[in-house]
């Protein structure tokens, strides 16, 4: 019987490295450079261009800005693509090999916290958890893992804290600050940890409190650090009249989310995270609540043993996490239907969740009155997540898309050519959207056709032109300014 349940945790690991490869390999090179991704990629150029550390300003009057609030992705994805692109390599792949590092981090750091949750099968799961969660889907995804975006690699630090966490709490803390550096909703994950350092105090009652207070001010240091840094070069670059208006539209931006979209509800907000497992709703709930099952169940009947306690520790902290990040999406109303928003939150502690649930599945089928229990539920688990995960990638990479990478750099190049032949500096992009990438490819900065800066600058547009056509690359076309 050992020997098939090994034979079968081998076989199953085989087949989710698979999906995992299969998925990675179409971010990387298959699935279109989207506008987002174009947009941050701007900086890292700008960098090697000797322009510091400073976006196209697309969305900021379309005018070159340093420490571009609306650059959502920071430093800690941008600056190591710049090192990347530094090599020569095309910058496109080069760009997204980043994030693609930090998802094999985030794999990594989680098969480390599942085994210490649970064992093998637990690590199993959690590293098949993000596999099942899909955000391809909407207006603003994640397509995949090797998206220049900052979700990915905000979630990837956020679970090696954890997994650092209980011997050196000041790396866990820099690695937070690094997390918000890569997205600044990593601050959310904040509460998670203030949860898992009042677990690793001693004592009780007020004794406990000092204990806590004590073991969380290093590791407050090292998470404000990183931002520190980022903001003393700010000030350096701006000048100090510069530095104030910077902070009022980062202020601005954290607050408002850079949306202006219709309100939305909380109920809508949670049937959409549910939509995104790649099952039915009812089926998504149903696992859900099955998982909360198995973990309260499993810390219920090993209560007051080590293996409770050990599990408590994870526990704990990513339900607070999780708790966080999608509460405080789902009821910022002016935030819009995008389960990126949460995402760094669902990478980072739901599969601790799963793990923990698979734990719980061990635990009370070593209990003779709740054998059935245990197996109907870990029936549950394996279906779910694996049919999650499996239709996930099967629709990912065999659905219908209507551009590829290969389309776009088809696309770019005689646009390209033109830009190069004309000393172009500028294009336009008409409107925010498709457009945005193909000028980024084309190697000019990428600003917006209504802004005031664009007036004389020729535009690149996916529809037909309303002025001469300067080139025609018949997917996208270059216009005379109006």
């Amino acid at each position: 019987m050992k020997a098939v349940r090994s034979a079968l945790f081998w076989v199953l690991a085989a087949a989710l490295l698979v999906g995992h490869l299969v998925l990675a390999w179409n971010s990387l090179v298959v699935w279109r450079f989207w506008e987002d991704e174009a947009f941050n990629l701007t900086v890292p150029l700008n960098l090697l261009a000797g322009l510091g550390y400073t976006s196209d300003g697309t969305l900021s009057g379309s005018t070159l800005t340093p420490f571009d609030p609306r650059i959502s992705t920071g430093p800690s994805v941008l600056l190591p693509v710049a090192a990347v692109l530094a090599t020569g390599i095309d910058p496109v792949i080069g760009a997204r090999l980043i994030p693609l590092a930090y998802w094999v981090l985030l794999l990594a750091g989680l098969f480390v916290l599942g085994r210490r949750i649970g064992g093998r099968w637990a690590a199993l799961v959690a590293v098949a958890v993000p596999l099942a969660f899909s955000t391809g889907v909407g207006v603003s995804p994640i397509q995949g893992p090797a998206d220049l975006l900052g979700e990915i690699p905000a979630a990837a630090l956020v679970v090696w804290a954890l997994v650092v966490l209980p011997r050196r709490a000041w790396l866990a803390g820099l690695l937070v600050g690094l997390a918000v550096q890569a997205k600044l909703i990593a601050l959310l994950a904040l509460p998670a940890f203030a949860v898992a350092l009042w677990l690793l105090a001693s004592g009780s009652g007020w004794a406990r409190i000092v204990d806590t207070l004590k073991r969380s001010w290093v590791p407050l240091l090292f998470v404000a650090l990183p931002t520190f840094l980022v903001e003393v070069f700010a000030l350096i670059s701006l000048g100090f009249d510069g530095f104030i208006e910077h902070l009022r539209a980062l202020w601005w931006f954290v607050r408002s989310g850079g949306q202006g979209s219709a309100p939305t509800t909380v109920v809508q907000k949670l049937t959409t995270l549910s939509e995104s497992w790649s099952l039915p709703v009812w089926a998504a709930v149903v696992l859900a609540v099955v998982s909360v099952g198995l973990i309260a169940g499993g810390l219920w009947v090993a209560r007051g043993s080590a293996a409770s306690s050990r599990v408590a520790l994870y526990v704990w902290p990513a339900f607070v996490g999780a708790l966080a990040f999608v509460g405080w999406w789902a009821t910022a109303s002016h935030l819009p239907l995008w389960v990126r928003h949460p995402a760094p939150g669902v990478f980072a502690f739901f599969p601790l969740l799963a793990a923990a649930a698979a734990w719980g599945v061990g635990a009370l089928f070593e209990r003779h009155g709740t054998r059935i229990v245990a197996v109907v539920g870990a029936s549950v688990l394996a279906v779910g997540i694996g049919a999650g995960a499996t239709m996930h990638v099967v629709v990912a990479t065999t659905g219908a898309r209507w551009e590829s990478l290969a389309m776009q750099r088809a696309a770019a190049e005689p646009l390209a050519a033109w830009v190069a032949e004309n000393d172009v500096d500028w294009l336009a992009a008409a409107p925010w959207g498709a457009a945005v990438s193909p000028v980024v490819l084309s190697g000019a900065h990428v600003g917006l056709w209504d802004a005031e800066s664009m007036r004389g600058v020729p535009r690149l547009t996916g529809a037909e032109c309303t002025t001469e056509v300067l080139v025609d690359a018949r997917r996208y076309r270059i216009c005379a300014a109006e």
